[in-house]
C-alpha cells in the first residue's frame, strides 16, 4: 500500500542525501512532497522607513540579492530532488513540490504539514557538534520533539 512521504528541503547536501535515500529505499508506488518552508523576507526588502537604521539602509540592497540567490539555490535542490525521484522510478504524478511561506517556525510549519495525512517525515540531518546542537538545537531536534502522531526519519 502506497504510502505518504514527506520530505523536508532546504538547499543543503543533507537535503539532497535524505531525497537520495527515499529513491534508493523506499517503493515507488509511493506519493511523494518535496517540502519546502521559506523564510518570510521580502517585507525586508520593501521596507523604507526612517525607523530603519541607517546601517541596515546601506546593507539592504546586499541582504536582498543574498536572499535572491538562497531562493535559487533552493529552487534548483527542489528541482534537483525531483530529478533523482523520477529517475529513480517515481511518476511524476506522484511527486509534489510544496514551499509555504514560514507561519510558526521552519520545524513547526513541517510538524503542521505533516498533520495532513503523512505517514513519514524524512529529513536530513545537520552535521553539528554535539555542543552546538545542544545549546542551538536544530530543525531536525525540533521536528522529533514536536513529532506526536508521524514518524520521522533521519538521514545522516
Amino acid at each position: 500500500m502506497a504510502k505518504k512521504i514527506l520530505v523536508a528541503i532546504d538547499d543543503s547536501e543533507n537535503a539532497i542525501r535524505a531525497v537520495e535515500f527515499v529513491a534508493n529505499t523506499f517503493t515507488t508506488d509511493n506519493r511523494i512532497t518535496l517540502f519546502n518552508v521559506v523564510q518570510d523576507t521580502a517585507t525586508m526588502c520593501e521596507m523604507n522607513s526612517p525607523e530603519l537604521t541607517p546601517y541596515f539602509i546601506s546593507q539592504q540592497s546586499s541582504f536582498c540579492l543574498l536572499e535572491e540567490k538562497k531562493k535559487d539555490l533552493v529552487t534548483k535542490a527542489l528541482q534537483k530532488s525531483k530529478t533523482i525521484l523520477t529517475d529513480a522510478g517515481f511518476e511524476e504524478k506522484n511527486i509534489t513540490i510544496k514551499a509555504e511561506i514560514k507561519k510558526s517556525g521552519v520545524a513547526r510549519d513541517i510538524i503542521k504539514e505533516a498533520q495532513s495525512d503523512y505517514n513519514i517525515i524524512v529529513m536530513g540531518k545537520r552535521g553539528v557538534s554535539g555542543i552546538k546542537d545542544f545549546l542551538l538545537g536544530s530543525i531536525s531536534q525540533k521536528v522529533f520533539n514536536l513529532a506526536k502522531d508521524v514518524s520521522v526519519l533521519f538521514v545522516n
